[in-house]
């Protein structure tokens, strides 16, 4: 059997998240279709699903097969099928051991947040519009509580069998234009609405609601009551992949 690699983007807003769910239209459903038309029967392992509305600039997609693959051919018909909704950057030849989850060694998210007077058409579909005035300042600050390895679990829904303890490595919050607003975090891994939920609580920083140093308090308690909840999904996107030192995107 041979393993290959894809590397993907996708506009999340017409899916219903990546993983396959019946009746429903997914990336991975619209992927694996497209996959079948030249590989009957092929099934595919991603880096990390994301949910309904969520978009990717670098997922990271492997599958097997033992019929010969030409995958500058097999590019070519996956983007005239998907595109523009999904792009395949690339397909390459993996390592026999390859696979897009579990040889992955870290995950890149990027949150978007627009904070200007007027909703910027060109964010619409990716940013969060957030009608108060933010201190960005404080929202840095308290975004330094997340670094390190911690139980999240007041920061995550938590799925059975899954651990909440994550190591986050780096967070950065910026304006990346007028009015916008971009939180980038990397981490080992990520549980079910941890990114989300952390720019959630940071907006609330940023509004006054939430002191910058409850942060570790919240963490503690292990209580996802005292938390904020989860920022809408259209403002995430997963940005990159990272594999050794090899990153997607």
């Amino acid at each position: 059997m041979s393993v290959y690699r894809i590397d993907l983007a996708y506009d999340g807003s017409g899916f219903r998240g990546y993983a396959v769910q019946p009746n429903v239209r997914t990336v991975q459903a619209e992927l694996e279709r497209g996959l079948r038309y030249r590989i009957p029967g092929v099934d595919t392992v991603v880096a990390g699903r994301t949910d309904a509305g969520v978009h990717a600039h670098g997922q990271v997609v492997s599958f097997e097969t033992d019929q010969p693959v030409d995958t500058v051919r097999l590019r070519r018909s996956l983007n005239k099928m998907l595109n523009p909704e999904i792009a395949i950057k690339s397909i390459t030849a993996a390592p026999d051991d390859f696979n897009a989850r579990f040889s992955a060694t870290s995950r890149t998210y990027k949150y978007r947040i627009d904070r200007g007077d007027v909703m910027d058409p060109r964010w619409r579909h990716y940013a969060w519009r957030v009608g108060y005035l933010l201190d960005l300042e404080k929202m840095v600050a308290a975004s330094q509580h997340f670094l390190g390895t911690h139980d999240f679990t007041s920061f995550c829904r938590l799925a059975a069998r899954r651990s909440p303890v994550r190591e986050v490595r780096s967070v950065e919050w910026r304006e990346i234009d007028q009015g916008i607003l971009e939180f980038e975090v990397t981490a080992s891994s990520f549980c079910h609405q941890q990114v989300r939920s952390l720019v959630a609580v940071c907006v609330d920083v940023g509004r006054g609601r939430v002191a910058p140093d409850s942060i570790p308090t919240m963490m503690t308690a292990r209580d996802r009551s005292l938390a904020s909840g989860a920022a809408p999904a259209h403002g995430l996107t997963l940005w990159n992949v990272g594999y050794g030192d090899v990153e997607s995107g």
